[in-house]
C-alpha cells in the first residue's frame, strides 16, 4: 500500500527547527506580531487584562507596606 502524505520534507527548503539557517524561527518577532495584531482587533480585552494584571502584582506586592 503506498500512501502519500503532504507533511514531507521539500528538497531545497530549509528547516525551521534547525538553528543557523535562514529559515530560522523568529519567535519573538511572531509573537509580538501577534500580539500587535490581537490589541488592533480587541482593544477592550487587552486592556482590562492589562489592568488586571496590574491589579494583581499591586496587591501582591504591596508597595504602601
Amino acid at each position: 500500500m503506498d500512501t502519500q502524505t503532504s507533511v514531507g520534507h521539500q528538497p531545497g527548503t530549509a528547516s525551521t527547527l534547525t538553528a543557523g539557517h535562514g529559515g530560522e524561527m523568529k519567535i519573538v518577532d511572531d509573537l509580538v506580531a501577534y500580539f500587535q495584531k490581537y490589541a488592533k482587533e480587541r482593544p477592550q480585552t487587552l486592556a482590562l487584562a492589562c489592568l488586571g494584571v496590574g491589579f494583581v502584582l499591586g496587591w501582591r506586592l504591596k508597595p504602601w507596606q
